[in-house]
């Protein structure tokens, strides 16, 4: 992944919602940090694997989305000639839905891989926050804490605590703490993306497209 291209990224994105709802001047390391223990939470959601009460825990991979103009059909006259058979009508000739190409699909999301990029997207604003972008991937070996997945969700949960936690001290040491609880913090990231089966290359793509929406909600008034 080109880390420093995303830490930039994400620096522009929040230095124009900070610029265009008003925040200069406040210290939202918080909200961050908040931010990504919901975001997690919602990964895990999609992930499911921890509900053991469920018949239903296969992870949430793949959505296809219906087309709504022809009810995923692929024929535009869908609905009218629904209107038509109730009213003893002739139906229409078949026509191609222009907003689907005829296919009754507009696509496929991961909702999982979703959920996981808008963790990544708070991670690279607490590290532009903090002033610690780390540029290379050396630094940034998937760290494994535990065999299962639970378990490494509530080890990241507990990362990001303690990570919260340095973050409140001022001195050169304790602001050394934070930069080390924060890579200890991303590693366990990384080693959670692994474990989910996510590729590299799945995940900057993913983010470079969740990163396009978020410019694209601020420019619609999110």
């Amino acid at each position: 992944m080109n880390l420093q291209k995303m830490f930039e990224m994400q620096k522009v994105l929040d230095d124009r919602i900070i610029k265009e709802k008003g925040l200069e001047g406040r210290d939202l390391l918080p909200n961050l940090i908040l931010a990504l223990q919901v975001e997690l939470a919602e990964c895990a959601n999609e992930w499911r694997g921890f509900k053991h009460w469920s018949d239903d825990r296969e992870p949430r991979t793949k959505i296809e989305h219906f087309c709504p103009t022809c009810d995923g059909t692929g024929d535009e006259n869908h609905d009218i000639n629904l209107q038509y058979l109730e009213e003893g009508h002739a139906v229409e000739p078949y026509s191609e839905c222009q907003d689907c190409n005829g296919s009754g699909k507009l696509g496929e999301t991961n909702p999982l891989l979703e959920e996981y990029v808008d963790c990544l997207h708070f991670i690279l604003s607490i590290g532009n926050h903090i002033n610690y972008k780390i540029v290379s991937t050396k630094e940034l070996q998937a760290f494994f804490c535990e065999i299962n997945l639970t378990e490494q969700f509530a080890s990241l949960f507990e990362e990001i605590v303690y990570m919260a936690q340095a973050t409140r001290g001022h001195s050169p040491a304790e602001q050394a703490l934070a930069k080390y609880r924060y890579v200890s913090l991303f590693q366990i990231f990384i080693g959670l993306g692994v474990m989910l089966d996510f590729t590299t290359e799945q995940i900057e793509a993913a983010y470079m497209e969740k990163n396009a929406v978020n410019h694209q909600r601020q420019q619609e008034g999110y």
